[in-house]
């Protein structure tokens, strides 16, 4: 147990962090609300984990494993700031500070729902896997893993509605780890009851399938409204959910896979499930789009991205474009477009008409733009106009929507220059080199749909 002591909302760590009131609380320590005073009382979270100082070797593990938690760059995890040790009323402490993500827990969302008589839709859900599946692609390319995927670790930006993944259970093995050593029990692994597969709490074995089982049961808890216990059959061995939601065919097989015994039934990796994801019947113009992402861009992991965290890491709009508009380039923020929601995903296009305020499956890997946009600079040479113009005319001439041929493009450029992810793209000379290339990734998508023979 903790031997932590409770902080007092106003007292303040290392003349630096106010707290501002607990947030919650575990067998490691508590976790805290407070403001950075030196960051203009910016909110970040402070996370307890006492009993590591009482363990040398837990703590230079769990100093190796943060470090690594802090090179993590994704505007889906919030950042890890770092690691903070203090005295508390005579006790050591080490704290864990990271970005605070202002929003409710998808198990949050779902009591609240539930209070209606409703549970999560399959557009939902599967919106979900899109969402977070490239999440856990970047964490396992980065040879992590999460451990602890479930609706309570994951949260909703107020803001732009994306899902966060939050509280890494590799910290907590270490802590845990520690506390047992200090009280001399044998180790216990870290999940969740019912979330996490039975190697990883009986054994302490732990892959990437294990991160995907987890998520397949948190799919299935959102669907039904209905804990894991309630639809898992401990005789048999098998997740008797069908009775108690109807999805498609296709989802229902990712799942089921997903939810395999053994490690080695389950996909192996975030991707092949996103794959498998894929709707089986295409048009002749998603046919051709996937193709080219298929065999160029779709899939890559962020490893040589070079954006960095800044201050608040207040998550931007995930779905920006580059438009041509009056002869210059603005950001535009896809929750402003009509009626007419374009859900494009790896091997799939897909058009509906849905009322305002619905929201299909969102594209994984969407570039990440900043929505602070710098004053316009009329700088663009005559050449490069032409060349915008161009572009717009061929797409024209293929009849083909602008919102959707430029959500594509950005699509294709980011995951072909994972590096310029965060890059705030300007008209400013600077920026040309840049512009250049967003060009060149436009005009070899046209020539693709040209030979496809959709003039």
């Amino acid at each position: 147990m903790s031997n932590s002591s409770l902080l007092a909302p106003g007292s303040t760590l290392e003349k630096r962090y106010r707290i501002l009131r607990e947030l919650g609380r575990g067998g490691f320590g508590r976790t805290y609300l407070a403001e950075d005073i030196n960051r203009y009382n910016e909110h970040c979270v402070l996370k307890e984990f006492s009993p590591v100082v009482h363990s040398p070797k837990a703590a230079e593990l769990f100093d190796r494993e943060s470090s690594m938690l802090y090179n993590l760059q994704h505007p889906q995890i919030p950042r890890f700031r770092e690691l903070l040790r203090t005295d508390i009323g005579g006790n050591q402490s080490l704290f864990l500070v990271q970005d605070y993500i202002p929003g409710q827990t998808y198990e949050q969302i779902l009591i609240s729902r539930q209070q209606q008589g409703k549970n999560f839709t399959e557009a939902e859900v599967t919106q979900l896997l899109f969402q977070l599946l490239p999440v856990l692609e970047y964490i396992h390319s980065k040879n992590l893993i999460h451990r602890d995927i479930s609706p309570d670790n994951i949260i909703e930006h107020d803001a732009d509605k994306l899902p966060f993944l939050i509280d890494f259970g590799s910290v907590k093995q270490i802590a845990a780890n520690a506390v047992h050593q200090f009280n001399r029990q044998s180790d216990t692994a870290i999940g969740k009851q019912g979330y996490s597969p039975a190697e990883q709490m009986r054994q302490g074995k732990v892959s990437p399938a294990s991160d995907l089982y987890a998520l397949a049961v948190t799919a299935l808890v959102l669907l039904t409204g209905k804990k894991p216990q309630k639809l898992y059959d401990i005789n048999g061995k098998t997740w008797d959910w069908r009775s108690h939601v109807s999805v498609s065919p296709n989802l229902a097989a990712v799942l089921d896979k997903m939810l395999a015994e053994q490690p080695g039934d389950r996909y192996q990796s975030a991707k092949a499930v996103r794959e498998a994801l894929k709707d089986p019947k295409r048009s002749q113009i998603s046919s051709i789009i996937s193709q080219m992402v298929t065999m160029n861009f779709v899939g890559r992991p962020f490893k040589n991205s070079t954006q960095t965290a800044t201050s608040n890491h207040t998550p931007v709009n995930p779905n920006p474009q580059i438009v041509k508009n009056n002869n210059i380039f603005k950001l535009i923020p896809w929750k402003t477009l009509g009626s007419l929601s374009v859900v494009l995903l790896p091997g799939m296009l897909a058009f509906s008409v849905v009322k305002s305020g619905f929201t299909l499956p969102k594209l994984p890997d969407l570039p990440k733009f900043s929505s602070r946009q710098q004053p316009p600079d009329t700088s663009l040479q005559q050449a490069e106009i032409i060349r915008q113009e161009k572009i717009g005319k061929r797409r024209k001439n293929l009849n083909i929507n602008q919102d959707i041929f430029y959500q594509k493009v950005d699509e294709l450029y980011y995951n072909k220059y994972p590096e310029f992810q965060g890059r705030i793209l300007t008209e400013k000379p600077e920026d040309a080199e840049i512009r250049r290339k967003w060009y060149e990734v436009a005009e070899d998508l046209l020539d693709k749909l040209e030979k496809g023979g959709l003039l």
